[in-house]
């Protein structure tokens, strides 16, 4: 499994705040508009999985597999040709202040890897910044 991390971010909203956001996937709609359609496109959102067009990947489809309230939201890829597994990691610093980091485990051969190595870090990093400036407090 090759693994990606996002720089850790600080979230000037409670862990409840963030983790609440996060677990709804519905609630992510509003994060919509802030994402370069460049990069990402044709987001769909529902409670329990979100699905998006990344080239040269196609349409991801993450499903969530796993919720810890206030602490992880972990998440696993559908029809995509290797498996990827993301989360989403919380840990409270103070009353309003959360870090978050983003990790991406994914079944990569070489050949893929070469491929699809620079858009999963980018994503994520895009994905990380955009999540760490949601106003969670009015969500």
């Amino acid at each position: 499994m090759t693994e990606f991390t996002s720089e850790v971010k600080t979230i000037l909203h409670s862990d409840s705040d963030v983790f609440r956001v996060i677990s709804d996937l519905r609630k992510l709609e509003l994060a919509k508009d802030r994402i370069p359609e460049d990069k990402i496109k044709e987001f769909t959102f529902d409670k329990d999985f979100v699905s998006f067009r990344v080239e040269p990947l196609g349409t991801v489809v993450l499903l969530v597999v796993e919720r810890e309230p206030n602490k992880m939201v972990k998440f696993k890829s559908e029809k995509l040709p290797f498996e990827i597994f993301f989360w989403i990691q919380l840990v409270a610093k103070a009353e309003n202040d959360t870090r978050m980091r983003l990790t991406v485990k994914a079944d990569l051969n070489p050949f893929i890897s070469g491929m699809v190595e620079k858009p999963i870090k980018e994503a994520m990093e895009k994905v990380s910044d955009i999540l760490a400036q949601l106003p969670y407090d009015q969500i």
